[in-house]
């Protein structure tokens, strides 16, 4: 009798799990902004609409060049920016990190890796950014939706972006991303975070794809700071396989620190 009754309990959570998970992954609402039966998940019949799309195929490498500019970063932002730099000279230039070595660098940093490249997927309300560095896919939402409430979002490596097109320029706009990745040299940011790219072909190349950030953060940078990449093509170019993980040799102190070798 004992063991029939732990049976049915055990039956009774395995309908209960997977009664919320169906409502967890099978009956999303739809995100801000899209009605009922609209958005990047109904693309059937959508694909004509692509062909006014720019030719953005093959595969994009950064132009390496030039200094990186260095955000008026103002407050704690300026302080910790010094202090961490004081650390690094120290340590003979090797930057102490708050997580693994094989953790991706996040946005919008990923976007400026010079030895690896980058190739863009058009689909029915989405572009999807696939990135050799750490096996990324990146998503920008062209469905028209809105971002949810900032209070709403996990905060997460590549942020939430949404995007849409003004002509052949793809305008995006990201927030959400995680306060622990900084977005330029040494530079932490808060999570009033916000990035907008427009990224275009270049009206003198064909080849070349020309990416302007701009970044806001009423709490870290006294004015805005603006980085412009650009991306030579490669038509035949493939993205190969990235496996950091499988050669991790960074040791981890009791504080979750990464540790030097």
């Amino acid at each position: 009798m004992k063991r029939t009754c732990l049976l049915l309990l055990a039956g009774g959570a395995i309908l209960a799990t997977a009664a919320l998970a169906q409502a967890q992954f099978g009956g999303s609402p739809p995100p801000p902004g899209i009605a009922e039966g609209q958005g990047a998940g109904f693309t059937k019949g959508h694909y004509a609409a692509l062909d006014v799309l720019p030719d953005w195929g093959g595969a994009w490498f950064l132009n390496r060049g030039g200094a990186r500019p260095q955000p008026a970063l103002k407050g704690r932002y300026l302080s910790d920016w010094e202090t961490w730099r004081a650390e690094v000279a120290a340590n003979n230039g090797v930057e102490k990190r708050n997580r693994s070595n094989c953790a991706p660098p996040g946005m919008p940093r990923i976007m400026q890796l010079a030895q690896y490249p980058y190739e863009f997927i058009f689909s029915p309300g989405r572009v999807t950014i696939n990135q050799e560095a750490w096996m990324q896919t990146r998503t920008i939402w062209t469905d028209g939706r809105k971002h949810p409430p900032l209070d709403e979002l996990d905060p997460t490596y590549m942020g939430y972006s949404v995007g849409h097109w003004e002509g052949h320029t793809l305008v995006v706009d990201t927030i959400g991303i995680l306060d622990m990745l900084p977005f330029a040299n040494g530079a932490l940011h808060s999570d009033k975070f916000h990035l907008t790219e427009r990224i275009h072909l270049s009206p003198d190349d064909p080849d070349t794809l020309v990416n302007q950030m701009v970044m806001e953060d009423p709490d870290a940078l006294a004015e805005t700071f603006t980085v412009t990449a650009t991306y030579r093509r490669d038509r035949y170019g493939v993205l190969y396989e990235f496996q950091c993980s499988e050669n991790n040799r960074n040791p981890v102190n009791m504080d979750g620190e990464t540790l030097f070798e």
